[in-house]
């Protein structure tokens, strides 16, 4: 939340760059915080995009950006 609110409510992080360098290649870990992501999309605090528009945070598969909402 802090990197998005930082970033600003109109520009979107990867979810890559919440991890430290060393763990941007660990699969579990990116799983862990694009579970952190759907649990911040059902509260109503980021939304989750791909090719800029908003995605079902249940059902999406790829890639992914990370949006303050």
């Amino acid at each position: 939340m802090t990197l998005l609110q930082e970033r600003g409510p109109l520009k979107t992080i990867c979810p890559s760059e919440v991890l430290p360098s060393e763990l941007k290649q660990d699969k579990m870990m990116m799983e862990h915080v694009r579970r952190s992501a759907r649990l911040l999309a059902h509260e109503g605090k980021i939304e989750i995009t791909q090719s800029s528009k908003v995605v079902d945070p249940t059902s999406f598969k790829g890639p992914i950006r990370l949006k303050l909402k």
